[in-house]
């Protein structure tokens, strides 16, 4: 079963360098958020799937913060955008 976690874990991570570089070519400020909201999830779904393997409960409460703390983002991101256009 670990196995199976562990590959799940590495096609995430192939997410993660997908999103890093779409971070790195986005051409608009909302394409670069999006890969980084996809990043993000990708790494707490990673961290959630390394929690049994490594046998390490705690890692739940991290990818619980990490999920917060991209929320906040995105609502900042949003906010931001906003202040910017005018609206």
């Amino acid at each position: 079963m670990s196995t199976l976690l562990l590959g799940v874990a590495l096609v995430l991570m192939a997410g993660i360098a997908a999103g890093l570089i779409r971070v790195a070519v986005g051409p608009t400020p909302s394409d670069r958020m999006m890969a980084a909201q996809l990043m993000g999830t990708s790494g707490i779904g990673v961290v959630l799937l390394l929690a049994p393997v490594l046998a390490v409960p705690a890692l739940i409460d991290v990818a619980l913060i990490f999920s917060l703390l991209a929320a906040v983002a995105v609502a900042a991101f949003t906010r931001r955008r906003r202040a910017d256009n005018g609206d």
